[in-house]
């Protein structure tokens, strides 16, 4: 629902005016009880570096009451075969880092989506914007298939050692999901009969332990990541699955795994 003319950096405005819209129509109740997008974020691009500000300014206009912040996916690979959705090294560049430094003095969130291997780079990134809240997506761009496939122990602790750099910078949230996505190596996707919650449960924990033990459960959140995640299990039982892994927790760590971590991130009331 981009703005189809007008400032290619302004387009992506049109997506929170939808979302908006549709927002206000579910506050209204006559559409059931659900109420729908209690906060809102869009996309601006970041390399804009101060010009980004006005991008902003807009997006705010757009969603005054609702809007929190940016989702700017940096993903890079030397690998032709991983799809890249940025340049090398542009987490590192002035632009860009000028760009999240007016995020962070106007307030605003910045989602992140990263390759595994540039997890360092993220970790040098947010500690020079330390005031930036920053929502780390999809377990931190682990990847098994591809170039990366049967390489476990190559891969595995280049990815915990990634991750545990960011964990280090206490501005960084982390989102655990985006599992079910074929790139995380699990062959779900191909089965003909769909996996169950229990066995889900199971298959996730090693993964999912190792993140609640790096940035503990005050700064990670279960994330559903669908329709995407729908080729290898349904919403239910991805649920399912978070309510049994999590079972061990206590009762406040579940608390932000579940609803907190989220709320405080993405500054949502319950009121």
């Amino acid at each position: 629902m981009y703005r189809p003319d007008g400032p290619v950096e302004l387009r992506p405005v049109g997506e929170v005016e939808f979302v908006q819209g549709l927002a206000a129509a579910a506050a209204t109740g006559l559409y059931g009880p659900c109420r729908a997008a209690s906060a809102i974020v869009g996309h601006a691009d970041l390399k804009l570096g101060d010009r980004v500000e006005p991008v902003l300014q807009a997006l705010q206009a757009a969603s005054p009451n609702r809007f929190r912040g940016i989702r700017h996916t940096v993903t890079w690979d030397p690998h032709p075969d991983i799809e890249n959705r940025e340049k090398e090294g542009v987490l590192a560049t002035a632009d860009y880092r000028a760009g999240a430094q007016v995020l962070a003095r106007k307030g605003l969130s910045l989602d992140i989506g990263v390759c595994f291997p540039q997890l360092p780079e993220l970790a040098d990134f947010a500690k020079a914007v330390p005031d930036l809240t920053i929502i780390l997506n999809h377990l931190g761009g682990l990847t098994r298939v591809g170039p990366y496939a049967n390489k476990d122990n190559e891969v595995l602790p280049a990815w915990q050692q990634g991750l545990a750099a960011v964990a280090d910078c206490p501005n960084v949230h982390l989102k655990l999901g985006g599992i079910g996505m074929p790139r995380l190596g699990f062959d779900w996707h191909t089965r003909a009969r769909p996996i169950g919650s229990e066995e889900l449960a199971t298959s996730i924990a090693p993964i999912m332990s190792y993140c609640i033990d790096q940035f503990g459960a005050t700064r990670c959140m279960f994330e559903s990541n669908f329709p995407v995640d729908k080729v290898s299990f349904s919403h239910h039982v991805l649920f399912s699955a978070f309510k049994r892994f999590s079972n061990s927790y206590l009762a406040s760590e579940r608390a932000a795994l579940f609803h907190d971590t989220a709320a405080r991130a993405y500054r949502i009331s319950d009121g």
